[in-house]
């Protein structure tokens, strides 16, 4: 179908609005004038339809964009409760797009713009806060928690943790935990030390 007309492939986005607009009523009169002869007719108007199709769908694209070319307040609401709702599933792009019925590479390039990284950069750093969460507040093991949280296995968890960290899973995990314990033994003999200061004290004075 592309080579049957000159300038099928053209971008209506590089061309003036009047070139363009001209091009489709020269296909619409093609296809009026071969009438007679199907084929040539539906195929001008497939045309016609797909240059008006991609004109209306980029400046529909245009208008879902704040004017810094990012997403909008309920386009990224959206898609981060996406992310988090199904973060221990296969992602594709193409499920981020269908949210907000955009271009894989109008989404992307909005998406970058808007929290400063790619959609997989932004997955991956949410797997792994996840991660850290349950490594913390539970007791699961490091193959239990990548599964949870979206990674094929414990060994993809421990790449892309230590490309973050510099560290592996199981010594953040160790550090983390000790300087909670540390931390915990310390509040208790704060507590303890002023009850026992305000219980001398009381004692002086009666």
């Amino acid at each position: 179908m592309a080579n049957i007309y000159s300038g099928a492939n053209s971008a209506p986005n590089a061309t003036p609005p009047h070139l363009w607009v001209k091009r489709v009523l020269t296909l619409l009169e093609k296809a009026i004038g071969d009438l007679n002869y199907e084929a040539d007719a539906g195929q001008a108007l497939l045309e016609a339809a797909s240059l008006l199709r991609k004109q209306i769908d980029a400046g529909a694209e245009a208008a879902d964009v704040d004017g810094r070319g990012r997403l909008l307040a309920w386009q990224v609401r959206k898609v981060r409760e996406y992310i988090d709702a199904h973060i221990a599933e296969p992602l594709l792009i193409a499920d981020l797009c269908a949210l907000i019925q955009r271009s894989e590479a109008h989404f992307s390039r909005s998406f970058k713009r808007t929290f400063g990284e790619s959609p997989h950069a932004f997955l991956i750093r949410r797997r792994l806060q996840r991660a850290e969460h349950y490594m913390l507040q539970t007791d699961a093991s490091l193959s239990d928690i990548a599964l949870q949280c979206g990674f094929t296995d414990q060994a993809h968890l421990c790449k892309h943790f230590r490309q973050l960290t510099g560290g592996t899973p199981a010594s953040w995990r160790r550090a983390r935990r000790a300087a909670t314990t540390i931390s915990s033994m310390e509040s208790d003999l704060a507590i303890e030390y002023r009850t026992s200061g305000k219980l001398g004290g009381c004692a002086m004075v009666s």
